[in-house]
């Protein structure tokens, strides 16, 4: 079990104030780590703290809207010099547009692309050059998504191609990244959850809720404990021999 053992090990979680951020958080927390958290929205951050604080975890958090790709370089320093340095990082904000490919506007395929591609590129690269190469050591975790693995069903009238193409291109980011930065001792890695109710996907799971659940293999959603044991694996050394690769958390719906 001491492979699981995050003591002492510092991970920045970005969108880590509520939803999947949060659950991993708590993951890290339970495992002994420590988290610094970003999002855009204080008080959210600031509940966020107080409730892993109240876990008996230690937690900074950093507001900050990673649109803003200039601001990144700082944010990064920010997040490293919180407790003194960086093992981990979980590349988990993101956003979506839902719109029929021949509506969707370019503003909306920018806003996607910019939050689920470009903000990571940067985000890794500074922590990279700032951290993990000069340690020789690191963990990188992107949330990608089984959107990324394959369109959508044509019954379910998902309207995500954006959001799919990202997270395609945060799927291949992540192998591309490990085959470069092997020769550091840097694993990178990438979940793709299947459906988990967040805010993001409230309103589209109150339509095709149900059929999501019986085209599931499991007949359930995910809930709000069931990416913690994979995240913690990717990112403890349980799984240092294991680079470059996706891991579907999704119940068996890409089976």
């Amino acid at each position: 079990m001491k492979m699981f053992d995050l003591s002492d090990k510092i991970a920045l979680i970005t969108g880590g104030s509520r939803g999947l951020g949060l659950q991993i958080a708590e993951g890290i927390i339970e495992a002994g780590g420590k988290v610094v958290l970003t999002a855009r929205k204080v008080a959210e951050l600031e509940e966020a703290q107080a409730h892993l604080q109240k876990m008996g975890g230690e937690a900074a958090i950093i507001s900050c809207d990673l649109l803003d790709l200039d601001a990144i370089p700082a944010i990064a320093t920010q997040a490293i010099t919180a407790f003194g340095g960086l093992d981990i990082l979980v590349n988990n904000a993101g956003t979506s547009w839902a719109a029929p490919m021949e509506d969707h506007s370019t503003a909306g395929w920018n806003k996607v692309m910019t939050l689920n591609v470009s903000a990571p590129f940067v985000l890794t690269r500074e922590i990279g050059a700032q951290a993990f190469i000069p340690a020789r050591a690191g963990k990188v975790l992107n949330i990608a998504s089984i959107g990324g693995l394959g369109g959508n069903r044509a019954d379910m009238d998902m309207f995500t191609v954006a959001y799919n193409t990202s997270k395609a291109a945060l799927i291949n980011f992540t192998s591309a990244l490990a085959t470069e930065w092997g020769r550091y001792n840097i694993n990178v890695n990438a979940l793709a959850p299947g459906f988990f109710p967040s805010k993001m996907s409230e309103q589209l799971l109150e339509r095709i809720g149900d059929k999501t659940r019986a085209a599931t293999p499991l007949g359930r959603l995910g809930g709000a404990d069931d990416l913690k044991g994979p995240a913690i694996f990717m990112v403890s050394e349980s799984a240092r021999h294991i680079t470059g690769q996706c891991l579907a958390v999704d119940g068996g719906a890409t089976a």
